[in-house]
Order: structure tokens, then sequence, then C-alpha cells
């Protein structure tokens, strides 16, 4: 199987895995909001905020330092699993403290306090479970994280159903989070056991030093990812109360289905990259190139279809009580369909160790956020906060092809950039016109993106682009059993 069949390979088994949880997810989102109404909904999206933002600590970078080396030497895996494990346990300790600490300073009520630490501790059980799925994605194993991903979903569905049955509380929805999070992390380790190595815990001091030296960088853009995603939340909470989170929360979740397509595509093509960039310079600027084009071509057609049908969308998954959703959503998927290019950027920075530079941006990046929410939040609410996290992602998108085409990694924007946008304006005028002309959006929608698909193909489509698509599916170089098909 050639390197392109791989990539497509790993990233269809993740995006299958992934469009299966989401769809098992977004049961899970409807049937959840509607029985807890938008204040529960919005202290469990609290908690949730609140607890991944120092949930971020318990790794600190660890797993994706153990991906991008262990990709380059396998033969490392004992020796970086047996001192990250006790390295994340005495991270996952304090972090707990601190979530224990914070929350009773703050003087939310007891229902929330209990919310958070079950929470909490399920999010300190995931990070071990992310642990293990470093080492498959770092074996290219993509199928048993996708495993792992369907099986967490799935109980989670079974959990609240269960519970919607029994008439559970808030507290009893949390508890779902702590009891998958155990099972993932059984699965977890002993599909370790079995198929890669055994876990010999050890300490070396210097190792451990080299660890934390390479990994915070990562560790800390990590942090300041979270805090950026998530610190709208929290801050929603305080500033405006539990409803404006439930509302905020409702379509933020929507917009995080949609970028399932690059997040999985990257950790597909991430140990590849990483390969690449020690030995093939040109052919890491051409993955890069390639990434950014087709998710950028790809995104700005689905947050066009989704800010037309958002009413819908809305309605259909949460009902009324939600309908101050609508226009959250048709913020914040704009801000998603950016993150399909800045996905690729943040990644490219990673796999060229470029980690620290990406932690100084991010930094810059938070404290607009940050900024812009103590803004935007206290006369706009939930609204507010969603376009300070487009505008943030603005930022971060021209700031980050501004450092790379600096460095040298140079990509046509002509071609990646400008002919998806010319392609959007023609789907927006068409858009517009069909609709004042009374045509049912279900019938716009496939007109409009078949002129989008057609422009992107006749103008944008080189050669070596149709050379690569046949690649991808020439079946006659995948092999069966040691053998060519």
């Amino acid at each position: 199987m050639n390197i392109v069949q791989r990539i497509a390979k790993n990233t269809i088994i993740l995006l299958t895995a992934n469009a299966i949880s989401k769809v098992i997810g977004f049961f899970y989102v409807m049937y959840t909001a509607r029985y807890l109404g938008t204040e529960g909904f919005g202290i469990l999206s609290f908690a949730l905020a609140f607890t991944g933002i120092f949930g971020v600590f318990t790794d600190m970078g660890l797993g994706t330092l153990m991906v991008r080396e262990v990709a380059k030497e396998k033969s490392l895996v004992e020796k970086y699993l047996g001192n990250i494990t006790i390295i994340k346990s005495i991270l996952a300790i304090s972090t707990f403290g601190i979530i224990v600490l914070l929350i009773n300073f703050l003087n939310y009520p007891e229902q929330t306090i209990k919310v958070v630490y079950l929470i909490a501790l399920s999010v300190i059980f995931n990070s071990f479970s992310e642990m293990f799925y470093s080492i498959f994605r770092a074996y290219e194993k993509m199928e048993y994280q996708s495993f792992g991903q369907i099986l967490s979903s799935a109980l989670m569905l079974s959990g609240a159903l269960l519970a919607i049955n029994q008439g559970f509380s808030i507290i009893g929805f949390a508890s779902i989070y702590f009891m998958v999070s155990v099972i993932i992390l059984i699965y977890s380790f002993v599909l370790y056991i079995l198929k890669f190595a055994k876990l010999k815990i050890e300490i070396d001091w210097d190792f451990w030093k080299q660890c934390i030296k390479e990994a915070w960088p990562m560790g800390g853009m990590a942090i300041c990812i979270m805090i950026y995603f998530r610190i709208d939340v929290v801050m929603l909470s305080l500033m405006k109360g539990d409803t404006a989170v439930g509302l905020y929360s409702a379509a933020y979740r929507l917009s995080e289905i949609s970028t399932i397509i690059p997040s999985m595509f990257m950790a597909s093509i991430f140990p590849i990259m990483s390969k690449y960039h020690k030995n093939y310079k040109s052919s890491f600027i051409k993955t890069y190139g390639k990434s950014v084009k087709y998710l950028f071509s790809l995104a700005l057609p689905m947050a066009l279809s989704i800010t037309l049908l958002a009413k819908p969308i809305i309605n259909l998954i949460y009902g009324n009580e939600f309908a101050g959703s609508v226009r959250a959503l048709q913020i914040l998927i704009w801000a998603s369909a950016i993150m399909y290019a800045t996905m690729v950027m943040g990644t490219t920075y990673v796999t060229a160790n470029r980690q620290m530079v990406n932690f100084k941006l991010a930094i810059v990046a938070v404290i607009l956020n940050i900024v812009l929410n103590l803004l935007l939040i206290p006369k706009y609410s939930y609204l507010g906060a969603s376009a300070a996290t487009v505008a943030t992602e603005a930022f971060g998108f021209f700031v980050g092809n501004f450092f790379l085409n600096k460095w040298g990694y140079k990509i046509n924007i002509v071609n990646i950039y400008l002919l998806p946008i010319i392609a959007l304006f023609a789907f927006g005028i068409t858009s517009i016109i069909l609709l004042n002309m009374n045509v049912h959006i279900l019938i716009v929608l496939p007109i409009c993106i078949t002129i989008y698909c057609l422009l992107i193909y006749k103008l944008g489509i080189t050669k070596d682009d149709k050379q690569l698509f046949k690649k991808i599916f020439d079946i006659s170089n995948i092999k069966v059993v040691g053998k060519r098909i």
C-alpha cells in the first residue's frame, strides 16, 4: 500500500468511526438538551468547559510527542509509555486538586460543584486513554482508536437514555461521563497489552527532562487551544448565567461536529508528515499545500449550507426552547470553516519543529479571544462570544499563513484560497436568486453545491490533483496478505 493510500485508508477509518460516533453523539446531545433544558444543559456544558481547560494539564503535549517520536522509531514505545505513565499520574492528581480548589473558591451551587467533580474525574481517565490512543496513531492502527470512539459514544447514548427513563438529575448525567471513561480506559489498556507491548513502569529522570523539554511547547499550545475553545463558556457562565451557556453550547456543539473531517485527516497524516519533514522537504511542502487546498475547498460550501439551514436544524434537534441558538450557529459555523485550514497549519508547525512559535501565537490568540469576550459578552451575550470566536480564528489564519510563507513553506495562494472564495460567491448569489423566487431550500442547495463543485473542478483541479486521486483509488497497489491484488 503506497503512502497516499495509507493516508486515505487511515482518514477513511477515522472519518467513518467519527461519523458513527457523531451520529450517536448527535442523538445524545439532542436527548440530553431536550431533557435538561437550557439551564440544565448550560450547567453540564459549563462543567465540561471548566474541567476541559484544566484537563489539558494532565497531558502537557506528551501524547503528541509520543506520536511523533514512536512513529519515527517503534522500538522506543515501551520507553516512552513507561515513563510518561508516571508523569501523567503526577499531573492528573495535581490537576484534580486545582479543579477542586478553584470551583469551591468561585462559590458555585453545590449541584454544579458535584457535576464538576464527576466530569473532572472522567477527563482524567480519558487522558490516560488518549495516551494509549497516541500509540495506536503512531503505529497507524487507527481502527483501534476508532472502535474506542464508537464504543464511548454508544455507551454515552445508552447511559443518557437510561437516565431519562429513570428520571435522573443532572448529577446522574455527569456520572455517565465518569463510568464511560473508566470502561474506555480498560479497553485501551487491554488492547495495548494484547497488540503492542507490555507496560513497564520506569523512572528515568534524564528521559523525563528530555520529554518535558520537547513536549511543553506542544502542551502549552494545547492549553492555549483549550482555553480558547472553552473560556467563552466559562465567561458566559460567570457573566450571563446558565441559560446563555445552554443556548451558546447547543450551537457550538453542532459547529464542532463539522470539524470531524479536518481533525481526522490531520490525525492520519501527522505521522507521515513527521517523516517527510525529516527526509523529504519538497514532499512535506506539497503535502501541506494539498491538505489546505482540499480541506478549504470543502469548508466553504459546508459553512454556507449550514448558515442557510440553521433554523430548521436547531428546531429539529433541540426544539423551540433553543431558538436563540440559530443566530449563534450561523456565526460559529464560519469559525469551523476557517479551522479547516488552521488545523493543517497547526500540524505543519509541529511536524516542522516550530512548536515554540506556534505556542507564542496561541498565547496571543488566547489573549485576543479573552479581550474580545470581555468587550462583547456584556452587551451581546452568547452572540458576542460567537463573534469573538470567529474573529480569533481569522486572526490565527492570517498570522499562520504569514509565518509559514516566511519560513519557505510557500503554497499557491490563488489556487488554494481565491478560487474557492470565487466559487462560494457564485454559490451565494445563486442561492439568493433562487430563494427570492421561492424555490425550496432543499432544491436550492443541491443546485448551488453543483455549481460550486463545477467551478472548483474546472478552475482549481490540476493534472497533479487528478494523478493524486488516481493513486488513492488505484487498488493495484494495495497488498492483501503480502501479495498484490
